[in-house]
């Protein structure tokens, strides 16, 4: 794909997103050790332990290291003055553009962990669906918010 969208996410979104595939693998690590207590109690064969570990560890290696990854590359955006192109995707590539005459609103969120990291969110909606770009540093996802707001008034007016 030629032509990307110039501008991408902040590198703390990576950090961000390892931290969630932690929490996820945490939980993938409780269910193999409830796996692993009934492996003792009914007395399956012990080879299941291994199969646990092994679904652990690439579930581990998988959501903390690749798809984080994979995710902070892929993941670009340009707002131009006529249009917003988003470009995101771990294995299928979408490319998105959002005519600014079709914004309704733009919203900025920002939770716990992404406030830790000064990071927030901006949520693009137009009458049929919303677009996210995750993961900008919250003064420029605040300067993009009004940047957007500024040009979906102006297409509206030369409508």
């Amino acid at each position: 794909m030629d032509n990307q969208p110039k501008n991408k996410i902040s590198r703390k979104g990576l950090t961000v997103w390892r931290m969630y595939g932690f929490f996820e693998t945490a939980i993938v690590l409780l269910l193999g050790i409830g796996a692993g207590v009934m492996t003792y109690f009914f007395e399956w064969p012990t080879w299941l332990y291994a199969v646990y570990a092994a679904v652990i560890a690439l579930f581990g290696f998988f959501l903390i290291y690749l798809f984080p990854k994979v995710r902070w590359q892929r993941w670009r955006y340009e707002v131009r003055e006529q249009e917003i192109e988003l470009q995101h995707g771990l294995f299928i590539v979408k490319r998105t553009l959002v005519p600014m005459v079709r914004v309704q609103h733009v919203d900025t969120e920002q939770g716990p962990i992404l406030r830790k990291y000064d990071l927030a969110q901006i949520s693009i909606s137009t009458a049929a669906t919303t677009h996210t770009i995750p993961a900008l540093v919250t003064a420029e996802a605040d300067e993009l918010r009004n940047r957007i707001s500024v040009l979906a008034r102006v297409a509206e007016d030369d409508v």
